[in-house]
C-alpha cells in the first residue's frame, strides 16, 4: 500500500536548534540475486547509508511481474522489521534512505516512488536534485499528468511512464526522461524484467557497482562502497558519468545515453558525506581526510597543547593535522551515536541549562590545555558557537579551530541541504569576524587549492560551487535567487 501523505513536524522550525552541518538527500541501494533474500539484503545496504538520510526509508521488489514495496518514515531499523522483510520477496530490489532539504516531511514523499506503467509497475530511487522542474511540471501538465508529490523524483518517474505508454520499453523510456532531466541524479529503478541504475552526464552524486561473490549474475548498485561492504559484496567499478547500466537475467548492458560528460563528483562527498570506510578513487576517505589534515597544518599551523576532531567526520583530518604538526592528538570530545534526528526538541531551559545530545567535552583532557579543534565545515556558526562554549566551560585555556575545507559562501542545488546565501555566515563575515562571533582565540581554513591537491586527481573533475559559485550545471535565474524550488529528494 503507498501511504497517505500527512505533514510531519518541520524539523528545523527553530533556526537555534537546526543543524550546522550541509544535510545529504539521500541514499539509494538495489540488487539484482534471484534466489536471494533481496529484501534483508537491500535492508543492509541501507542500514549502512543511514548517514545519507534519516526521516524516511523504503524498499521495493519485483518477484516476477508482482511489486511489493514498504515505505514509512523513521530510521531504516524502526521503518523494517522481520515480518515486513518477509512480506517483500522477489528477484531483484531497490531502497532507499531519505532526507527531505526543504521544510517540513511528507511521508508521501518516501521512497522509492511507485508508478503504473503499460508494462508493468516501475519503481524508482533517486539521490540528488532537479534544477528545471518548473519545466518538467509544465511538461507533464501539457500531456494530461499531475505529480501527486512535492518531489522531483515522481517526475522522472513520470516521464519514463509516460514515454512508456507512448511505446517504448524499459531503457528508452528511461533514456528520453533522463534527457529532459537538468541537475544531479544517481537513479537506481527497478521494474518486472530488470533493474537500471543510471548517472547524470556530471555524476556529481556517487553511484557504485559490486558483485556478489559466487553468485554469477548478482550485481549490487549503491550510493558508496561501505553499503557493498556489509552485504559481503564486491566492488566492481564506479557508474561512469551519463552511463545507464540494465542488469537483467541476461547480465548487465552499459550504454552511455548522454551525448557530452563532464565529471564533477560533489567534493563534500570527499570532505563530509560519505562515511570514511568509503572507498573513492582506489583509497578510502578516510585517507583523502587525513590528507586534508596535514595540508590544513602545513597551512595554519599554531601553538598548542593537543589536537582534538569534532566527531566524526572531523578526527581523520585531526590525526592528519597531529602528525604533520607533531602535537599530539587527544579525544577531547565524546559523541552519543545513537542520536539521530529527534521529533522532540528540548525545550529553551533545557538548551539554556546546557542540554549536550550529540557531544559531550571530556574535562580532564581539556582542563587548562590549548586546544586545536579540527572541523570539517562551518555553516551557518551557530553549532560551533555552542561546541566553543562547551570546551571552554570544561576548562580548556585556549581554543584555535581550523577547518578541513574552505569557507562555504554559496548554496547547492544538486542534492544538499544548504540555506540560502545570506545564512551562511562565511558569504557575510570576513574570517575575523566568524571567530569572533564563535568565540575562538583563533580560525583559520583549509585553501581551496589545499583541498583540491588533496584529492591527488584532476581538480577539474570536481564540483566545488559551495565554495566558489562556480556552478557546472547553469542554474535558472529564479531557482538561483529564491532557492524555492519543490521539495527535493
Amino acid at each position: 500500500m503507498i501511504p497517505d501523505c500527512d505533514l510531519r513536524l518541520d524539523l528545523c522550525a527553530d533556526p537555534d536548534n537546526a543543524s550546522d552541518k550541509p544535510e545529504e538527500a539521500c541514499g539509494v541501494f538495489g540488487v539484482y540475486a534471484p534466489g536471494q533474500e533481496v529484501a534483508k539484503l537491500t535492508y543492509f545496504g541501507l542500514y549502512a547509508l543511514q548517514h545519507r538520510g534519516q526521516e524516511s526509508a523504503g524498499i521495493a521488489t519485483f518477484d516476477g511481474q508482482q511489486l511489493h514495496e514498504h515505505r514509512d518514515m523513521g530510521l531504516v531499523s524502526h521503518v523494517f522489521n522481520p515480518a515486513i522483510l518477509e512480506g517483500l520477496p522477489g528477484q531483484l530490489a531497490i531502497g532507499h534512505t531519505r532526507y527531505s532539504t526543504t521544510g517540513s516531511s511528507r511521508r508521501c514523499n518516501a521512497q522509492p516512488v511507485i508508478v503504473e506503467t503499460r508494462l508493468g509497475h516501475l519503481a524508482l530511487a533517486h539521490n540528488g536534485n532537479l534544477v528545471n522542474t518548473t519545466q518538467l511540471h509544465e511538461y507533464l501538465l501539457a500531456r494530461g499528468c499531475e505529480p501527486s508529490t512535492t518531489i522531483d523524483s515522481e517526475m522522472i518517474a513520470l516521464i519514463i511512464r509516460e514515454e512508456v505508454n507512448a511505446g517504448k520499453g524499459w531503457v528508452e523510456a528511461a533514456i528520453s526522461a533522463c534527457q529532459h532531466c537538468v541537475g544531479a541524479f544517481s537513479l537506481t529503478i527497478a521494474t518486472p524484467d530488470g533493474m537500471m541504475a543510471i548517472r547524470d552526464p556530471h555524476g556529481i552524486r556517487p553511484l557504485v557497482l559490486g558483485l556478489l561473490p559466487d553468485r554469477v549474475g548478482h550485481y549490487v548498485v549503491a550510493s558508496e562502497t561501505c553499503a557493498l561492504d556489509i552485504i559481503g559484496a564486491e566492488y566492481d567499478r564506479d557508474v561512469k558519468p551519463g552511463e545507464l547500466l540494465w542488469i537483467d537475467a541476461d547480465g548487465i548492458t552499459a550504454i552511455d545515453w548522454a551525448i557530452e560528460t563532464q565529471p564533477k563528483l560533489c567534493i563534500f562527498e570527499m570532505i563530509y558525506f560519505a562515511r570514511p570506510d568509503s572507498w573513492v578513487h582506489n583509497e578510502s576517505l578516510y585517507s583523502y581526510r587525513m590528507r586534508l589534515g596535514k595540508q590544513l597544518a602545513k597551512e595554519s599551523v599554531c601553538d598548542a597543547d593537543i589536537v582534538i576532531g569534532v566527531p566524526d567526520s572531523g578526527i581523520p583530518a585531526a590525526i592528519g593535522f597531529s602528525e604533520t604538526s607533531g602535537i599530539p592528538y587527544a579525544e577531547g570530545l565524546i559523541k552519543n551515536r545513537y542520536v539521530g534526528r529527534t521529533f522532540i526538541q528540548p525545550t529553551q531551559e533545557m538548551r539554556e541549562a546546557g542540554i549536550r545530545m550529540k557531544l559531550n567535552p571530556l574535562r580532564d583532557v581539556l582542563k587548562g590545555k590549548r586546544v586545536i579543534v579540527i572541523d570539517d565545515s562551518i555553516v551557518r556558526g551557530t553549532t560551533s558557537r555552542k561546541l566553543v562554549k562547551a570546551l571552554r566551560d570544561a576548562g580548556a585555556s585556549e581554543i584555535h579551530m581550523r577547518i578541513s575545507s574552505p569557507p562555504v559562501t554559496h548554496p547547492c542545488f544538486y542534492g544538499i541541504d544548504t540555506d540560502t546565501q545570506d545564512q551562511l555566515i562565511a558569504a557575510t563575515k570576513s574570517v575575523a569576524e566568524i571567530a569572533e562571533q564563535i568565540g575562538v582565540d583563533s580560525l583559520a581554513y583549509l585553501s581551496w587549492d589545499g583541498m583540491l591537491a588533496a584529492t591527488e586527481r584532476d581538480p577539474s573533475h570536481f564540483c566545488s560551487a559551495c565554495f566558489t559559485g562556480d556552478y557546472p550545471v547553469e542554474i535558472p535565474d529564479g531557482v538561483k535567487k529564491s532557492k524555492l524550488m519543490l521539495e527535493t529528494v
